[in-house]
């Protein structure tokens, strides 16, 4: 990493942080203005240092300017027909954007090199100005957080043409907050915040935060907008700060100070709202239609809009004092309606009183989205098209229509074929309507009750089609289904009024003849394969802290909570009806939570786990027996990865034993109890390229006994022991819009074997890849949790 380093020059090559106590060393080394390369442990080389070393190698400056110049003298030429842009041939001009485009490309080039440049990481070289200003930082960072008599100092070792960097922190005593209290000779304004002040971030006995003052700061601001004071800001707060260097201790004065021209802040009213929808562009004729709902003048283009509807997602009153919070909500929810291409919110300010006026513009009419492009849920991944239709205001009530339609082709291992990859087709198709209300009989003034919770009603008639090796399957569905979420969008709820299905099978005769003989043993799994009506009604609950999901540095967890009923709705269908078809019907209870955390350790590293759990309970009619998508199963890239997809379980069964001594997992092994824990450090490589060390456990279970599949019900006193676990490595490309995924996970302990030949792990390192069917590689799209 060191070789061709010019005279004086040195590779920086380690950091260390050393005397920290109580503030945490990971947070010392981001305020670090160089790293250090990343490093592959051991060889002490770095991978994108080489990959950048070959990009600089095969880089050639000088073709690039070249031929930017050979460019420029093409679009020259081009021009010097002394006529304007728009006067140019139809072929002149798309010459002439392909010109402007690769000249782009080449001044992209020219500042960020080639590709395996731009992949890479260039070495870092020492800088002492860069150190110099990393120690000030450092004590910058102790001061703000409390350190007031801390201390840095570093220290540079330079040898064979490396530098290794140790800071030396001093932190002293921290200064502790001991009190705080608000100045205001505004008796209203300080009343206010005198009300709020537990919610105060600035603690009493705490470390003094710098952080902390001005996200107070910002939480006065808030507070004060949301109780008419419009033209309030952060710039009349200011803090003043009182250190007893004896006993090392602050008080903290919050000062709000007057406006310059008046003696007090100013309180403001809101008069009626005047909200516009214009034309979507000077083409059109605008026919606009005035109307006065709830004291809000509507101005629309064409009059083909809900003034019902729309004044549900307005929360801005006359008379009422001005809120930010409801300003937002109002942005927020018309929004939500997905009928405007843009929510302008401005005010006309006389006296103390604010007119609030809304401008949008009318969104497309249709929009007709396709995709194509690869899936995978079990092996091998298999193309897709995808087609979508979206029509909005539907019925003029703000009603969006929805069409999709989906075909695709997947690798899959058949239950019945002797290894390998089979394809398996599929096709599905709905058909929505999506109101923007509760549909069900309420209280007059429900829809401007619930309009600040997104309140969405679907119903949905769709088709299913799966055609694999073992069977093919069609079921017609319909749905009914009440959304909504809080304010603070922590929460999403769902009731699925009524979820019905009818479902028909064409089993292969194989399949055919496993499941009679499953049957013949006591097991009625074929009876989920007869044509049936399963019907259920189902609720669900997400509460999201700290926007999960979202590409962030914070923590977050995510919790998801399902209930669901099978066989309700039978209550509501005349028994003959079912019968004369000869259907089979199910009743069913089904409980499953899952919870997942986020937890980032460093810029290069964060841990993440998935805790998940499920039942599902068999009643009445049901002869013990589930319809086979209610069933829970383990395995594959987004489970047990060291097991293949829906093969884990259930408990201590053992499947068949080839003749070579491995496990048959050709056969799919529905479960009842379902139990996962996954845990994954992750960790950035170099550029795109991010790694994972994976562990995996769980299992599923059934509630009775099988004696099919011997050893795979639950009981308290040995479930313990039937807790499979797999671990391995994961790598992973990461574009930000996409990530690639390869998991190769390795069976560490496997309940399918007899108690004390359980643990396995050492058969992977004694033997290259370990036994067969041990090692299980999985290509996913997506992290897995």
């Amino acid at each position: 990493m060191t070789k061709g380093l010019k005279e004086g020059e040195y590779l920086l090559y380690d950091i260390e942080i050393k005397g920290a106590k109580k503030v945490p060393k990971s947070d010392l080394q981001d305020l670090a203005r160089q790293s250090p390369n990343t490093r592959i442990p051991f060889l002490n080389t770095s991978v994108g240092v080489s990959v950048y070393r070959f990009g600089e190698w095969t880089f050639d400056r000088s073709k690039v300017v070249d031929k930017m110049k050979d460019y420029e003298q093409e679009k020259e030429k081009l021009l010097s027909k002394e006529t304007e842009v728009e006067e140019l041939s139809k072929l002149d001009r798309k010459r002439l954007n392909r010109i402007n485009s690769n000249l782009t490309s080449l001044e992209r080039k020219l500042e960020y090199g080639n590709f395996f440049m731009r992949t890479g990481n260039p070495r870092v070289i020492y800088d002492s100005a860069k150190t110099e200003e990393s120690s000030r930082q450092i004590t910058f960072f102790l001061y703000n957080n409390g350190y007031f008599d801390a201390s840095t100092s570093y220290e540079v070792k330079k040898k064979n043409k490396k530098a290794s960097v140790t800071y030396f922190i001093v932190e002293n005593s921290p200064y502790l907050v001991d009190s705080f209290y608000t100045r205001s000779d505004d008796e209203n304004i300080y009343e206010i915040i005198l009300k709020n002040q537990e919610k105060s971030n600035i603690k009493i006995n705490k470390n003094y935060d710098q952080t902390a003052i001005s996200r107070e700061r910002q939480r006065v601001e808030d507070i004060l907008k949301e109780n008419g004071y419009y033209t309030f800001s952060r710039s009349y707060i200011e803090y003043n700060v009182y250190k007893d260097t004896v006993e090392k201790n602050v008080k903290i004065e919050q000062l709000i100070r007057k406006p310059i021209y008046a003696d007090n802040h100013q309180v403001y009213y809101l008069d009626s709202t005047y909200f516009s929808i214009d034309p979507p562009s000077s083409d059109f004729i605008d026919n606009s239609e005035n109307s006065v709902y709830r004291d809000i003048n509507f101005d629309l283009y064409d009059d083909r809009y809900s003034e019902k509807i729309i004044a549900s997602r307005i929360f801005l009153n006359k008379g009422d004092l001005y809120n930010r919070t409801n300003v937002i909500e109002t942005q927020r929810q018309l929004a939500n309606l997905d009928l405007f291409r843009f929510v302008n919110i401005a005010f006309d300010t006389l006296g103390n009183v604010l007119k609030p006026k809304i401008f949008t513009q009318p969104n497309q009419k249709y929009q007709v989205t396709n995709q194509l492009g690869a899936s995978i849920t079990e092996q091998v991944p298999g193309p897709f098209f995808s087609h979508s239709l979206r029509n909005r205001n539907l019925f003029r009530g703000a009603e969006i229509f929805e069409l999709f339609f989906r075909a695709g082709l997947e690798g899959v291992v058949s239950a019945t074929g002797e290894g390998g990859v089979f394809r398996s087709r599929e096709l599905n198709t709905s058909a929505s309507v999506i109101f923007p209300q509760f549909l069900f009989p309420l209280s007059s003034n429900s829809l401007q009750k619930f309009g600040r919770y997104n309140p969405r009603t679907r119903t949905l008639i769709g088709y299913n089609y799966v055609n694999r090796p073992e069977y093919i399957r069609e079921s017609v569905n319909g749905i009914i289904s009440y959304n909504w979420n809080t304010r603070n969008l922590r929460q999403q709820y769902t009731i699925n009024a009524l979820d019905a299905n009818f479902i028909r099978s064409n089993l292969g005769n194989d399949f055919r003849e496993l499941l009679e003989g499953l049957q013949n043993q006591g097991n009625n799994l074929i009876n989920s394969f007869l044509p049936s009506f399963v019907s259920s009604v189902s609720g669900q609950v997400i509460f999201n802290f700290n926007q999960y999901g979202a590409f962030q540095r914070n923590k977050a967890s995510l919790l998801r909570i399902f209930v669901e009923s099978g066989g309700t709705s039978l209550n509501f269908v005349k028994r003959e009806f079912i019968e004369e078809r000869s259907l089979a019907y199910f009743q069913f209870l089904k409980f499953q939570a899952d919870f997942r955390r986020y937890i980032p350790l460093s810029r290069q590293q964060t841990f993440a786990y998935r805790l998940n759990l499920g039942m599902a309970k068999p009643y009445g009619i049901s002869n013990g027996v589930l319809p086979y998508e209610k069933y829970f199963f383990a395995g594959g890239s987004t489970g047990i990865r060291a097991w293949q997809p829906r093969r884990l379980g259930p408990g201590s069964f053992t499947p068949e034993i080839r003749e070579d001594g491995s496990f048959d997992y050709r056969f799919e092994q529905p479960g009842d109890i379902l139990f996962e824990g996954m845990f994954e450090l992750r960790s950035k490589i170099y550029g795109y390229f991010d790694g994972a060390f994976f562990v995996d456990l769980g299992n599923t279970w059934t509630f009775q006994e099988n004696p099919t599949r011997p050893g795979g019900n639950f009981e308290f006193n040995r479930f313990w022991r039937e807790i499979a676990v797999g671990t391995g490595l994961g790598l992973r490309m990461d574009f930000d819009f996409l990530v690639l995924r390869l998991d190769m996970g390795v069976k560490a302990v496997d309940p399918a074997r007899p108690i004390g030949q359980r643990f396995i792990l050492g058969n992977f390192f004694n033997k290259f890849l370990g036994e067969r069917g041990q090692t299980v590689f999985n290509i996913g799209i997506g992290y897995p949790f």
